[in-house]
């Protein structure tokens, strides 16, 4: 296919594709879909070989959150029944992030529900960075806690946090349709806070929301103009007692064309398969491996997740390894980028995060697996047809952090 050739040479250029290719992507059929795989994959191979980084998810403070984004459990006014708890004490912190490192995790996402933290609150996650790094040797940190005001990435830096997370979650177009409580504006504003301030930048998007094709095309082009280290791609949990708690507009099929189309938009970047593959993919996960670097171990922020060592079999039985401490997750080219300030190298890679951090949709800055929907049109919904409800798939996490029984990693 010409689309195909023309789209791996592009990536392995770190070439920007068009708008028209990014969208024949998303509209390929059924019987080229492993054509497809098989071209994201080459380009997923140049920049990353066959590793897969594994990231852990802490939620300090689960629930309770002011904002209305539409495909939140945490939302204000849910009734979806999570977990619902006040901050973690940096030891409970570390604890809990020391199960998904003893399972293979080189990096531990601190999440927190809310609009954004207070002074109080990046002083109480910068105790927590400084714990987790004194007790584990290596470990990368990135922090997720909402919209940043000045001089918060700067503290968080100097705790020892690698970056910070804040998804895009959708297009600019749609965003006023899934949150009123902040705009989309806002989150741009906190992923440049976070980049100026030399974190690793992260930010993802979130589908199944019923958005359309553009929608995703726009949002994937404007994560690659801000350029961050990571993109996470979660999907849509639909989680009852959320507005978007009905919405089952994905199937395996849409969910691996959706990875590929990022990984042409963003070659050379960490993309991250977030919450909702056990959900949407399910027995199709190995093959997103071929398109994705990336992946969470365990559960999310307020749902579970694929047992962790079922992950790991999934990985090594895919023939990938699990990426080590003692590897660098980017290409050279980006790292010294990078190090030598905050310029833009868009023509680098992908746009300006969970950098791989949280990505995960269940939250106001995180990303979390719970969705990033919009309410779309009915030309919307014809545009991703829809999946399965597969409401057996989504159990509210009862384990782990902020709880007494064992994490799942």
């Amino acid at each position: 296919m010409d689309l195909l050739n023309t789209l791996v040479d592009k990536g392995l250029r770190r070439e920007l594709p068009t708008r028209e290719e990014a969208l024949a992507v998303l509209a390929t059929s059924d019987d080229d879909l492993l054509d497809v795989v098989a071209a994201a994959g080459k380009v997923r191979r140049q920049w990353f070989g066959r590793r897969v980084k594994l990231n852990y998810l802490v939620n300090l403070k689960s629930g309770l959150c002011p904002e209305d984004c539409s495909y939140c459990s945490q939302r204000l006014g849910s009734t979806t029944g999570i977990l619902k708890y006040t901050w973690l004490k940096p030891d409970e912190a570390s604890k809990a992030a020391a199960a998904g490192l003893a399972g293979g995790a080189k990096r531990v996402c601190l999440v927190a529900s809310g609009r954004g933290p207070t002074d109080r609150d990046v002083a109480r996650v910068s105790e927590t960075i400084k714990t987790i790094k004194n007790q584990n040797e290596g470990v990368e940190v990135c922090a997720c806690l909402g919209l940043l005001s000045d001089g918060q990435a700067e503290r968080l830096r100097d705790a020892g946090a690698d970056a910070y997370n804040h998804n895009l979650n959708t297009s600019e177009g749609t965003y006023a349709d899934i949150t009123t409580t902040h705009t989309y504006a806002d989150r741009v504003d906190t992923v440049q806070k976070a980049h100026a301030a030399g974190l690793s930048a992260c930010s993802g998007l979130i589908a199944g929301m019923g958005e359309s094709d553009e929608d995703l095309v726009d949002v994937v082009y404007s994560l690659r103009e801000l350029d961050p280290d990571s993109v996470p791609v979660n999907f849509l949990i639909p989680v009852e007692g959320t507005p978007l708690g009905k919405e089952w507009n994905l199937t395996p099929q849409r969910c691996l064309r959706i990875l590929a189309m990022v990984r042409f938009v963003c070659p050379d970047v960490e993309v991250r398969i977030a919450g909702g593959r056990e959900v949407h993919l399910r027995t199709m996960q190995p093959l997103a491996l071929h398109l994705a670097n990336s992946i969470f171990l365990g559960d999310y922020l307020t749902t579970e997740g694929q047992a962790g060592k079922a992950d790991l079999e999934m990985i090594a039985d895919a023939g990938f390894e699990v990426e080590g401490t003692d590897q660098v997750t980017l290409p050279e080219h980006r790292t010294e980028t990078a190090a030598g300030g905050c310029g833009s190298h868009e023509s680098a890679g992908c746009g300006s995060h969970e950098g791989a951090g949280c990505g995960s949709h269940e939250g106001a800055g995180c990303g979390s697996h719970e969705g990033a929907g919009v309410c779309g049109t009915a030309a919307a919904a014809a545009a991703a047809p829809v999946g399965e409800a597969r409401t057996d798939l989504v159990a509210v996490r009862r384990r782990g952090a902020g709880t007494d029984l064992a994490p799942n990693a």
